[in-house]
């Protein structure tokens, strides 16, 4: 994570969805460990992966806590103001936006679209001077830093002049100072890279979000604020404000040689579909065109600050309202605004047709058909990719078709080798996959059906089992089911049926237990009788010894009996002497 550069990535946030690495012109993304991070070099900082993160990993730099220390170092400060704010803050008319801005310390706000009427005189000056050809603005930082970096060739047909930001801010230094402070307040991130490069000109860029946070951190409401004598130092903006909308740069120059063309283009996959792929055209004498190169699709109004909603027609007409047809050329420029633009073509390493192969074939692909250029990992092609991974910025886990496959070897290994049937049906109870010990559960057509077609897709479940019904109570609850000790046929099943997809697909284990359980019925037999010959023994036995008992009892009796007697006739004996 680079939190020096305009663009970074909140590692713990990012999801590894690949959409900035889908969405980035420049494939500046290097993916390490399932987590996207911007790579600097390769970064144009148009803030594109900003807009597009679902996750909200990638960020702006946040830069409001220097705003605060220039604010306390510096003794006068500016604020360049840019025309989107109008979009932006709705809600807010200008001069109660003016005023709390004055608020938090400023000594002045002014509009940089007065930075972009004098990038506009100047272009028209220079055009106008300038044989037949293509030449490109300059109004766009990030738009330059892509020709640049990836479109070499074009960067001596861009206009040699600075972009209205450093134009402004030139004007600013000239009319107020060299030693005032000057901090941008605007919808883009390229800004960042501008105050960057040119601290000599503009001290900070910020984004509109920050200027909003900031009036919150200091309970400042712009609508309860006193608005007298807040208006835009030196002067109010005119035409440059219609900068913010596509095409609006070219509608400030209309108006003088009737054989200039313009087109506006915005967006930079646009940029270098209409560039890149046929550069001989730039060379053409015939004609002499401007293009208005823009980063963002729909212009300033989508820069990666700015909220979805203000590039929709309600922006544009804000941005537009007051813009009265006019054009910047003949004002008079009082600051130099020259700038040369030199190509800045990052270091790539060479990759060899070799090094592409191995690592397509890291992924599965060892052929031209198994190039499927589905797009799912970010690049527009497999050898896109193949060298992403070989430059080290992508990862093998990003092709989707080869972890599809990877998770399908996986299964299959899985569903085939486990010692039970697996069988896994649709919402229709058809079969999607089986492995051969659920054919081989059932009848021999079962089996010889598997043989010819592994894994028996498509065929009704009905057709092979008589218990269906068990595989449809699970897809109407979406949850599980365990039938231990299941009767079907001449054999007994321990199911558990478990749901994959609710109410989609359904997923079921059948071990044979019929072995176990006739093995262990026939030990259960056997203890059964066992027992019953020990109770009969007992009983015999019993019964044995009641009789003997008996017998004893009625002997012992018949003693006694006698013993009685005998003793009777003694006694009788006794008495007669």
């Amino acid at each position: 994570m680079n939190h020096d550069f305009p663009v970074f990535t909140v590692e713990n946030s990012c999801q590894d969805c690949y959409k900035c690495v889908r969405h980035c012109p420049c494939k500046a993304i290097r993916v390490e460990n399932g987590r996207a991070a911007v790579i600097p070099e390769l970064c144009v900082s148009c803030g594109r992966c900003v807009r597009v993160c679902p996750a909200g990993a990638k960020k702006i730099r946040p830069d409001l806590s220097r705003g605060r220390f220039l604010m306390g170092r510096k003794k006068t400060v500016y604020a360049s103001l840019a025309p989107s704010y109008v979009s932006y803050f709705k809600e807010i008319p200008p001069r109660n936006l003016i005023a709390a801005i004055r608020a938090l310390g400023f000594a002045g706000v002014s509009e940089t679209a007065l930075g972009a009427q004098a990038v506009s005189a100047e272009t028209a000056r220079y055009l106008e001077q300038q044989p037949n050809g293509v030449y490109i603005s300059s109004a766009c930082p990030a738009a330059v830093d892509y020709l640049r970096k990836y479109a070499p060739e074009y960067s001596k047909r861009v206009v040699p002049l600075l972009s209205p930001l450093l134009s402004h801010a030139k004007l600013l230094r000239q009319k107020f100072g060299e030693e005032i402070g000057i901090i941008f307040f605007g919808p883009c991130a390229a800004k960042k890279q501008e105050a960057d490069r040119h601290s000599e000109l503009l001290d900070l860029s910020l984004t509109f979000g920050d200027l909003a946070e900031w009036l919150k951190q200091e309970n400042i409401d712009p609508m309860l604020l006193d608005t007298r004598g807040c208006e835009f130092v030196p002067e109010s903006a005119g035409e440059g404000r219609i900068y913010a909308v596509e095409g609006g740069m070219n509608d400030t120059l209309r108006g003088g040689d009737g054989h200039i063309q313009y087109l506006a283009v915005s967006g930079l996959l646009n940029v270098e579909r209409i560039l890149r792929q046929d550069p001989a055209s730039a060379d053409r004498k015939d004609c002499k065109l401007f293009i208005e190169c823009l980063a963002c699709s729909g212009g300033c109004l989508n820069g990666p600050a700015m909220p979805e909603s203000d590039s929709s027609l309600s922006g544009i007409i804000a941005t537009a309202r007051d813009y009265d047809g006019a054009n910047s050329r003949g004002r008079t420029v009082p600051v130099a605004i020259d700038e040369p633009v030199h190509p800045d073509v990052p270091d790539q390493p060479e990759i060899t047709e070799a090094q592409i192969k191995q690592a397509l074939a890291q992924v599965g692909k060892h052929t031209r058909a198994d190039e499927l250029n589905c797009g799912g990992c970010g690049y527009f092609t497999c050898r896109e990719f193949a060298r992403a991974l070989v430059t080290g910025k992508a990862e093998n886990a990003m092709c989707l078709s080869y972890l599809r496959q990877l998770a399908q070897k996986k299964s299959n290994a899985l569903i085939r080798y486990i010692p039970a049937g697996v069988v896994i049906v649709d919402r229709d109870l058809n079969i999607i996959e089986c492995n051969r010990h659920f054919a081989e559960l059932f009848d021999e057509s079962t089996r010889l059906a598997y043989e010819a077609t592994p894994g028996l897709p498509g065929v009704p479940l009905g057709n092979i089992i008589d218990f269906e019904e068990l595989f449809a109570a699970a897809l109407t609850s979406g949850g599980e089911m365990l039938q231990p000790h299941y009767v079907t046929g001449d054999k007994i099943l321990n199911l558990s049926i478990f749901t994959i997809e609710p109410h989609q697909i359904v997923g079921a284990i059948a071990q044979d237990v019929t072995s176990v359980e006739m093995h262990r019925e026939h030990i259960s037999e056997r203890a059964r009788e066992v027992i019953r010959k020990n109770v009969m023994t007992v009983q015999k036995i019993a019964h044995y010894l009641g009789e003997h008992m008996a017998e004893t009892e009625i002997l012992l009796r018949e003693v006694a009996g006698d013993c009685h007697s005998g003793e009777k006739s003694s006694e009788a004996s006794r008495d007669d002497q």
